[in-house]
This record gives C-alpha cells, sequence and structure tokens, in this order.
C-alpha cells in the first residue's frame, strides 16, 4: 500500500522555555509545527509527515533542517530565504499563567507562500493538508491569496483539508480583517478546529454550540471546539458528541497544548476511531504535554 502523506504548513520557531534563575532551554515550535510533531508521534509508518515553511540561510535555520530530519519530519518543501531567520519566542511563567515575547519581524517563514510553483510541489500528492490562522496571519494578502489557492487545489485533488483558526489578533491589521479571512479559510475545509474561548469575543459565540454550529453553517464537515480544560465539542452535520477531558494533578506547562491535541485527534479519526474516541486520545494527550517544559515533549511519553 502507497504510504499516505501529511503536510503541516506554517512558522518554525525558535522557543525558549523554562526561565526558572533567568535559565531558559533552546527549542523549535510553532502552532503548526507541534502539530505535525504529534502527527509523526503517534501516525505510523503508513504516514509519510512533511513540513512546508521558510528558513533563512543561518546557523539556527541549519539546526532547524537538521532537528526536523532527525525526527523523521521532512524537510524537502522548507525554502531558504536569503539573509533571513526563524523568529524567536519566550515562555515566561507567572502564578501558573504562561506570557510570551515575540521576534518574528525578520522570519523567513512571512516568505513561505511567495513561489507558487513551491506551494504546488509541497501539497502535490498530499492526503491532509494542516494549517493555521497564524499562517495566514504572518503572510502578506496577496500570499494568503496563493497560499488558499494552492490549498484549493490540494482539495480538489483529493487532500482532505485541516484548519485550527488559531487567533491572533496582534498578528492581524484588524479584527474585521482576521475575522473575514479565517471565515474565508475555514469555509474552504473539512476539519475545523476552533478554540471557543479565543472564538468568543470576535464573532460573539454565547457557547461551544454557538462556535461549532458557526463553521457548520459554512459547510465544514467537521469542527472541533477546544475550551482549555473545560469539555470539548465535536460536531458534524449529523452528530454532536461532548468529551470531557481527565483530570490533570499537575500542570507544569500549557504550551502546545491545543496543538497536541489536533495533531491526537487527527491520528485518531485516520485511524478510524469515532468522534468520542478521538476526543478523548486528544485529551489524554494534551494532558500528557501540559506536564512538561515546552511545545515537544518525547514521543516515548506518549505511549500507552
Amino acid at each position: 500500500m502507497a504510504q499516505k502523506r501529511f503536510v503541516s504548513i506554517g512558522e518554525c520557531m525558535i522557543e525558549m522555555s523554562g526561565g526558572e534563575e533567568r535559565q531558559y532551554r533552546l527549542g523549535y515550535a510553532g502552532d503548526t509545527l507541534n502539530t505535525a510533531w504529534y502527527m509523526r508521534a503517534i501516525l505510523g509508518s503508513d504516514w509519510q509527515v512533511d513540513y512546508m515553511t521558510a528558513l533563512g540561510d543561518d546557523r539556527y535555520s541549519g539546526d532547524i533542517r537538521a532537528f526536523l530530519d532527525s525526527h523523521n519530519i521532512g524537510t524537502s518543501h522548507i525554502a531558504t530565504i536569503a539573509n533571513k531567520r526563524p523568529g524567536l519566542y519566550m515562555i515566561h511563567q507567572d502564578k501558573g499563567d504562561r506570557h510570551f515575547t515575540y521576534w518574528r519581524e525578520n522570519s523567513a517563514a512571512r516568505q513561505l507562500a511567495d513561489d507558487r510553483d513551491g506551494l504546488t510541489r509541497a501539497l502535490d500528492g498530499a492526503d491532509m493538508v494542516y494549517f493555521s490562522g497564524i499562517t495566514l496571519a504572518i503572510l502578506q494578502p496577496r500570499a494568503r491569496g496563493r497560499l488558499l489557492g494552492a490549498i484549493v487545489a490540494a482539495r480538489d485533488a483529493g487532500a482532505r483539508i485541516v484548519f485550527d483558526t488559531n487567533l491572533r489578533p496582534a498578528l492581524w491589521s484588524s479584527p474585521r480583517v482576521m475575522a473575514s479571512m479565517l471565515t474565508a479559510a475555514a469555509s474552504l475545509c473539512d476539519v475545523v478546529l476552533p478554540t471557543h474561548s479565543d472564538e468568543a469575543p470576535l464573532f460573539g459565540d454565547k457557547n461551544v454550540e454557538d462556535t461549532a454550529n458557526r463553521y457548520l453553517e459554512l459547510g465544514v464537515e467537521e469542527v472541533v471546539v477546544k475550551d482549555g480544560a473545560n469539555t470539548a465539542l465535536i460536531a458534524t452535520r449529523d452528530q454532536q458528541v461532548s468529551v470531557k477531558p481527565p483530570k490533570v494533578d499537575n500542570v507544569v506547562d500549557a504550551t502546545g497544548a491545543g496543538d497536541s491535541f489536533n495533531g491526537a485527534y487527527l491520528c485518531a479519526r485516520a485511524a478510524g476511531l469515532d468522534l468520542a474516541d478521538a476526543g478523548a486520545a486528544a485529551h489524554r494527550v494534551a494532558g500528557i504535554v501540559i506536564g512538561q517544559k515546552g511545545a515537544l515533549v518525547d514521543p516515548a511519553l506518549l505511549e500507552t
């Protein structure tokens, strides 16, 4: 049987986590990379996992490529942009909450969709394509159009299109532009994975059902509404399932929790699990991730 192919599109950044006594641990992360990491950790060998982004020609870009290669995440569709470098962020923990500081103005990933032919090659033959609101937010308007055009072509060729809306207002020119772009992108997708608490202020959703129904009305087949430590709602045109997360006794760092949830959910669905079992699997993995520092945890911790 031919190997299936998952392609995740977005920005990989340098992550500085920890911070105790001003000591930080250097790692690599980014919402779409995080999900690709958990897809690779959980999916079997019958799936290839590729990451599509742009990196610079500096030392740290080379280190990121080597890191991805060493963990069997494909890098053949990562563009190299001269005189650019990866973005960077630091996580500061304060009273159990996370605070982020970003340096991404010179990030090469802002040009990941500048090459139309490169986009076509990256998505050619994909069985599942994954992107996020952050992927769109870092791009110039015309580049957003190129990316969505390539995604539509991949969908028409048979790929399943998955979108995490992942709202980051600071990256957008206005709430109006953000809302319109996220809505337009979601209308092209088969699966959408929004977070209710992020969406409610922008769209006026009163509850998770409102969030799910808004995307179902756009024609989305499957909507998975996350809500932090609260119950998730998974909805299709014919079914709605509420899935409560297990209790986690020791929350160390919530970075990457939603991204790991997404990856575990998609893996479970690809393996044929129903909505409820896939939701439970996703909560279990997210519960493991928040018990560790940083966005990417050792895949061995996910084994049952």
